[in-house]
């Protein structure tokens, strides 16, 4: 008789955790291209698995939202950490705020989720706290170096995101691209070379952002 827990089931475990990542994989494929309405006989189909199977391992869509933005969060505190690396201050701030969008523009996704509902906004503040003391390096880093005007407030940056994010999201496939040139205009505005415009009123702070994220939500929910 072969002891519980040794060899005779370890197949098994190796087995089940396949198909989680292959499952996972496929939610990614499936979401970045369709969004959060993509199903689990889509991910089944993507994933070459039964729809059993992705129900046994993810009962509720949102288990998958939840640990496909987890996944997100990662590569986007590891892209986070690599501008805050930058020798160049005012190059890592670029790397950052530019990357960011590439995300959003590459997985539909992620784009829903940042700018979607109340779940979308728990998560994007949940994120925020894990992020804030990096990006808020970078911020400073390209302050400090006179590169970046001294009034902005790192709760602006958000805003200006979602003002890109929402262009991105009007021009569709039409103008895919369209985002990058507001970026760049976006950008020479905040150096501080170009600082002509006194910043009226004071940045939000961080309650006020979650309030204007939580809205735009809703907003979007009802258009």
């Amino acid at each position: 008789m072969t002891p519980a827990g040794t060899a005779s089931d370890r197949p098994l475990r190796r087995d089940a955790e396949r198909n989680r990542q292959r499952i996972l994989e496929a939610a990614r494929v499936v979401f970045a291209e369709r969004g959060l309405s993509g199903s689990h006989d889509d991910i089944a189909r993507e994933a070459g698995v039964g729809v059993g199977t992705v129900y046994r391992r993810f009962p509720e869509k949102e288990q998958l939202i939840d640990a496909l933005f987890e996944d997100r969060i990662e590569a986007i505190g590891a892209m986070a950490r690599a501008a805050a690396g930058d020798p160049d201050p005012w190059q890592g701030l670029v790397t950052f705020l530019v990357g960011m969008q590439e995300m959003q523009s590459e997985d539909r996704a992620l784009k829903e989720i940042v700018l979607g509902g109340a779940r979308g906004a728990l998560r994007v503040a949940a994120a925020r706290e894990l992020l804030i003391p990096i990006v808020g390096g970078i911020v400073q880093r390209a302050k400090d170096a006179g590169a970046l005007r001294a009034d902005v407030e790192l709760t602006d940056l958000p805003l200006l995101q979602l003002a890109i994010s929402t262009i991105s999201e009007a021009a569709g496939d039409a103008a895919p691209d369209v985002w990058r040139r507001a970026m760049n205009i976006v950008l020479d505005g905040l150096r501080a070379e170009s600082a002509t415009f006194k910043l009226v009123p004071t940045a939000i702070d961080e309650q006020q952002l979650d309030v204007v994220m939580a809205s735009y939500g809703a907003a979007r929910r009802r258009g």
